[in-house]
């Protein structure tokens, strides 16, 4: 294996350590959405983490963010309350920084 080859190696090792990390502190994002989210919608306990649980599984179909901003929006607004995605954005950021930090930890 030759010099170019083994660093070749090394950066798709990187690459897919960053892109399993990344996945993983979305993730955590929208757990952590889903329970600030529950929080808002009066839900605690088991039940919050249960609505936190929907909140990831909402991701996943499709990949992307406004899949997750929708279902929470439409959450919010069928319980009254009144957030709008400007709000719920500015969460996830604040909420991303956090989950990143939890998953280097």
């Amino acid at each position: 294996m030759t010099t170019f080859d083994k660093r070749e190696e090394g950066f798709e090792k990187k690459f897919a350590l960053d892109e399993e990390q990344k996945f993983k502190a979305e993730a955590r994002r929208n757990k952590l959405l889903g329970l600030w989210v529950a929080e808002k919608l009066g839900i605690s306990g088991d039940a919050a983490d249960a609505y936190a649980r929907e909140v990831v599984a909402a991701d996943f179909e499709p990949p992307g963010e406004n899949d997750v901003i929708h279902k929470v929006l439409r959450d919010l607004a069928a319980k009254g309350v009144p957030l709008d995605e400007e709000q719920v954005r500015a969460q996830m950021d604040t909420l991303m920084a956090e989950a990143i930090a939890q998953v280097k930890a």
